[in-house]
């Protein structure tokens, strides 16, 4: 089995870091995996996103024509990315920062108040790590455990003392009740 995954949004946002963890938790799960990032010149406020590949086999090929999974953290990532989708994949949009909008019938939308959420919890930074729970919530391909393993080892130690937020921002993301979208 091969998925492919895309985490856009804007610079700041901590796309290529949630990326990362997401890559370094499909590793701890004995998966193959490539973490491809792309970002403009900016170093805030600019596009970026990344596309992480995992499979039980070889990676086949990296910068895919299309997806089985987008996480938008902001409109022109949700507009750019929606296209991507392969039929019966998931767009998980932030809803604070995207318009809901369900243009396609042939995919799943998860519209989730991440921004929001993240601010709720006191640090609207947390916004990407919260977005990683909705993901493995959605996905079904990866449990907490192995997500805060990810964020444990890939979180550098001048960062090591956000760990215990970026944990309650990955519940409260994973808990998002997926039911009502």
């Amino acid at each position: 089995m091969e998925r492919n995954f895309i985490i856009a949004g804007f610079g700041g946002q901590g796309v290529l870091l949630a990326g990362e963890v997401l890559a370094n938790a499909f590793m701890l799960s004995d998966k193959n995996v490539t973490w491809y990032p792309s970002y403009g010149a900016e170093m805030r406020g600019g596009t970026v996103n990344c596309e992480i590949v995992m499979s039980d086999d070889e990676v086949s090929e990296v910068n895919k024509a299309d997806a089985d999974f987008v996480v938008a953290l902001n409109q022109a990532s949700f507009d750019r990315f929606l296209p991507k989708i392969k039929q019966g994949g998931c767009m998980i949009a932030n809803s604070t920062l995207v318009k809901e909008a369900k243009t396609r019938s042939d995919i799943k939308y998860v519209f989730a108040p991440i921004t929001k959420s993240a601010d709720e919890l006191g640090n609207v930074r947390m916004a990407n790590i919260l977005a990683l729970g909705v993901l493995a919530k959605a996905s079904g391909l990866l449990n907490l455990e192995i997500i805060e393993k990810a964020l444990d080892t890939v979180l550098p130690p001048h960062r090591k003392n956000l760990l215990p937020l970026n944990m309650k921002a990955l519940k409260i993301g994973y808990e998002y009740d997926l039911l009502h979208v």
